[in-house]
């Protein structure tokens, strides 16, 4: 039996734009992307912790170093810029599997830059 375990979570993020009129997913900094394991095209979920809204789409890798965490499509509608956002990756282990990994877990500042 697989189940379900959380692999990555980039906490607390800032939301620094939205995109109605898009098809649909989250742009986040390929710096950050890189940091945590998360694959463009990768299912997600993001939590806004200043509204409670939490969804599920996929991440789009943005340009390096930019700091960028887009909300697009749907998503635009979950949150604004300013909001703080937990972005959680998943993936799937045996019990044993999941009992020895290690969730890949980065902090970043109000720039979205990580914090050492």
């Amino acid at each position: 039996m697989l189940i379900s375990f959380c692999k990555s979570k980039i906490a607390h993020a800032t939301v620094t734009d939205a995109h109605l009129h898009y098809e649909g997913s989250i742009t986040v900094d390929e710096n950050l992307l890189k940091a945590v394991g998360i694959i463009p095209g990768e299912h997600v979920h993001v939590l806004n912790l200043s509204t409670g809204s939490r969804i599920e789409t996929y991440a789009i890798a943005g340009k390096a170093g930019s700091g960028e965490i887009c909300l697009n499509g749907p998503a635009a509608r979950c949150g604004v810029v300013g909001d703080k956002v937990i972005i959680l990756s998943y993936g799937f282990f045996t019990p044993a599997e999941a009992k020895k990994f290690k969730t890949k877990i980065i902090h970043v500042d109000a720039q979205n830059k990580i914090r050492r």
